[in-house]
C-alpha cells in the first residue's frame, strides 16, 4: 500500500514577475539618464587638470558665435549684468559657473569676468578633463 499526498510542490519557476521588474528598471533609467545634461548648449570647453567640488548656483555659457546665455536662455552682454543679479541676488557665496567654448577670444571671457568681479560673485570656469 503505497501513500501518496494530494499537495506535491512544483520545481518549475516563473520568471513573469522577474522579467516585468527587469524592464521597468530599463525603463526608468533610460528615460532619467536622458535628463541628466545640465545644458543643452554644445560647447567644446578648454582642458584643464584640476576639478573644483563647488556647485554652482548658474551658468554662463558663450558659445562659438559669441551669444551669451544663462543656462539655456539667450541673452545680451548688455543684459547680462542685471540678469545674473535677478537670478543670483546679492549672497557673497554664490559660485556662477562660466562655460566658453575654446575658440571664443578671451577678451569676451574677461566681459563677463569683470561683472563677476564687479558683483563679487564667485567665477568657476568650466573645463573638460586632460
Amino acid at each position: 500500500m503505497a501513500i501518496t499526498t494530494k499537495n506535491k510542490v512544483s520545481v518549475n519557476f516563473s520568471s513573469a514577475g522577474m522579467s516585468d521588474i527587469v524592464f521597468l528598471l530599463l525603463l526608468f533609467f533610460m528615460l532619467t539618464s536622458t535628463l541628466v545634461q545640465p545644458t543643452a548648449i554644445k560647447l567644446l570647453l578648454p582642458k584643464g587638470t584640476t576639478q573644483t567640488s563647488a556647485r554652482p548656483m548658474t551658468t554662463v555659457s558663450i558659445t562659438r558665435d559669441l551669444q551669451y546665455f544663462i543656462e539655456d536662455q539667450p541673452i545680451l552682454l548688455e543684459n547680462l549684468e542685471s540678469a545674473l543679479q535677478a537670478k543670483v541676488g546679492s549672497n557673497p557665496e554664490i559660485y556662477v559657473s562660466l562655460h566658453s567654448d575654446r575658440s571664443v577670444p578671451v577678451e569676451y571671457v574677461v566681459n563677463v569676468m569683470n561683472i563677476a568681479a564687479k558683483n563679487q560673485y564667485k567665477l568657476i570656469l568650466a573645463t573638460t578633463p586632460k
